[in-house]
């Protein structure tokens, strides 16, 4: 049966507070992180829809939402501090065309409402002439119509949903899209793993968990595949095995676990205990997991966007200087994502007519660079074209196993 897709903005509000991740605190050059009370101001909202035409005196302003407080904090730490790495080395190069970025940022802790104010202050108060952020898809949903209408470029790092970009000139993302992964997945699940069956367990109240699920049946079902099981979980769930026990039962090539990877540790968990020897395989959400739950996620596969082991100069680069800064072995997809989406918005700036928003917009349009997670152009939506890498977990360490594309 084929998967009903939930409506993404009324869900992914609702989901993005639900994700756990570790905690982090960190603060920009220019301004302390800020909570916003959520009843701010009707009139910065008109304020906000004067956006400043060009950037002056010797700095460019850019603006930053990420979650360093909350549940989320994992994922919004990462990107915050890929994002700082990029502007210092962007600074120390000597800035956009001369001028120094003057990174904003603010803590939205993963709540919509919180986002929203932030992007009001940001535009109104603070005169940023782009967005970097937000971080998880649902606080991107929130924000992505306000940017679009005011004119503010804005560049999500990691919000992965499909309506975040659709229908908003103004809104762009360094990342792939739920879909565009879910099929990926599937793809190398048939292909690369020559899997004639498969099972499906999502999370029914995420928006990217379902997205994913969606893709992965449509595509492995159309590569001539078969589904044996299609089961839905409720985000607070802990007991997976009964499911799992059935599961097993059919006995399916791989698990498509699509979900973020303190559930996916969980699931993983109860699926050796029930002796589910089934391949798992999952997506971006897993990126991590093995730092937790290394002895359970053995062998397992999921896609993401960039492998640390790469071997590329660029890659190799980006993984040394985050070391040497933040003292950090692995850097996370989400602070590569981070680091590509300032370099990325810099490389517009710099090379767009002046400091509008019309112009960086037109510029970004324009982009063809390589990145640390892969060479970027866009498409008509604001979705970047690149490979996913698919990376296995080995003796408790994810390596790049494949770099597979659509």
């Amino acid at each position: 049966m084929k998967l009903k897709r939930i409506a993404a903005t009324i869900l992914t509000m609702m989901m993005a507070g639900s994700v756990v991740g570790c905690g982090g605190n960190t603060q920009s050059t220019s301004t302390t992180e800020t909570s916003i009370e959520s009843a701010q101001s009707a009139e910065q909202s008109k304020d906000a829809t004067q956006s400043v035409e060009t950037s002056t005196g010797d700095s460019v302003k850019i603006g930053l939402i990420a979650p360093t407080t909350g549940s989320v904090a994992q994922y919004g730490t990462a990107v915050d501090q890929g994002v700082k790495l990029a502007v210092e080395e962007i600074n120390a190069a000597g800035g956009i065309n001369g001028k120094q970025i003057e990174l904003v940022s603010y803590d939205n802790k993963g709540d919509s409402t919180e986002s929203i104010n932030l992007f009001k202050r940001l535009v109104s108060n603070d005169k940023v002439v782009a967005l970097i952020g937000p971080v998880v898809s649902g606080t991107s949903l929130a924000v992505a119509p306000l940017a679009d209408e005011q004119g503010i470029p804005m560049i999500t790092p990691t919000g992965t949903s499909l309506d975040i970009t659709t229908d908003y000139d103004y809104v762009f993302r360094a990342c792939f899209t739920d879909p565009y992964q879910g099929d990926v997945m599937a793809k190398f699940a048939s292909e690369n793993l020559g899997a004639k069956t498969a099972a499906i367990l999502y999370n029914t109240g995420d928006d990217y968990s379902v997205g994913l699920a969606e893709a992965f049946e449509e595509t492995f079902t159309a590569a001539g595949g078969t589904i044996t099981t299609e089961e839905g979980y409720a985000p607070d769930t802990k007991d997976f095995k009964a499911v799992l026990s059935g599961i097993k039962e059919d006995a399916p090539d791989v698990l498509f676990c699509p979900d973020y990877y303190n559930n996916v540790g969980l699931i993983a968990e109860q699926v050796k205990e029930v002796g589910l020897t089934t391949t798992m395989v999952g997506g971006d959400g897993w990126d991590g997991v093995e730092q937790n739950y290394a002895n359970v996620i053995e062998g397992s596969y999921f896609g993401t966007h960039y492998a640390v082991n790469d071997e590329t100069e660029i890659v190799k680069n980006f993984v040394n200087s985050y070391k040497e800064k933040y003292n950090v072995e692995r850097p996370t997809a989400f602070a590569a994502l981070g680091y590509d989406a300032t370099k990325i918005l810099a490389d517009a700036i710099g090379r767009a007519a002046d400091t509008s928003g019309e112009a960086i917009k037109e510029a970004l349009k324009a982009t063809d660079m390589e990145c640390v997670t892969g060479n970027v152009t866009f498409d008509a939506e604001g979705n970047p074209q690149k490979a996913i890498a698919v990376l296995k977990v080995v003796d408790g360490v994810s390596q790049l196993e494949a770099k597979v594309t659509q």
